[in-house]
């Protein structure tokens, strides 16, 4: 497939979203809410002081730590509900790595980490998203596989043709070729004699 430039995999960097909605660790659980809600997100990275990644923070998370537990949504910061450590995996690699790792885990969100910098989140979601085109892209592939692959058989077996043989004369609809001479089968079996 890379004879006719096209890539044979797809990477994680295809379906991330990018750039990342982050907040800092001591915000409120509601401005977490509200920054989803405004985002149209399922989760949110949080960061320390000097902005770097320390976790994440879900919808799940919400529900399970803060409204679950009947908090008060202003008074929990992102610090004590956040999942911690942020599990990531690098740009170049495959969304199979990816659904692996995320299944292994049990999670549905991967940090995208590109020379210690968070670029991009990667989601259960995103590598959904492009399954089709996957699939549709295998099969195209199987496709033109198969068929290189059938029209070296047929040169391989060489098909034989109707006509007049070379050497005797005689009508035959089993001529092949056989040093350019088109031959017959009783004539081919002659020369090998």
């Amino acid at each position: 497939m890379s004879e006719i430039g096209l890539r044979t995999r797809m990477v994680v960097k295809d379906v991330m979203s990018s750039p990342v909605v982050a907040l800092d660790e001591d915000a409120t659980s509601n401005k977490v809410a509200d920054l989803m809600d405004e985002n149209e997100l399922g989760g949110v990275i949080v960061t320390n002081k000097k902005g770097q990644p320390i976790g994440i923070i879900t919808e799940r998370d919400l529900v399970t730590r803060v409204l679950a537990k009947n908090l008060k949504p202003d008074a929990v910061k992102a610090k004590e509900i956040m999942t911690s450590p942020l599990v990531t995996i690098e740009p170049e690699a495959t969304i199979s790595e990816a659904a692996r790792r995320m299944s292994r885990l049990k999670i549905r969100r991967l940090g995208v980490i590109y020379k210690g910098n968070l670029v991009g989140v990667v989601s259960s979601k995103d590598i959904l998203g492009v399954m089709p085109e996957l699939i549709e892209i295998i099969q195209e592939r199987t496709r033109i596989e198969g068929a290189a692959e059938a029209e070296e058989t047929v040169e391989a077996e060489e098909i034989p043709f109707s006509g007049y043989c070379d050497s005797c004369g005689v009508f035959s609809e089993n001529l092949k070729d056989v040093n350019g001479d088109n031959l017959c089968e009783d004539c081919r079996i002659e020369l090998e004699t």
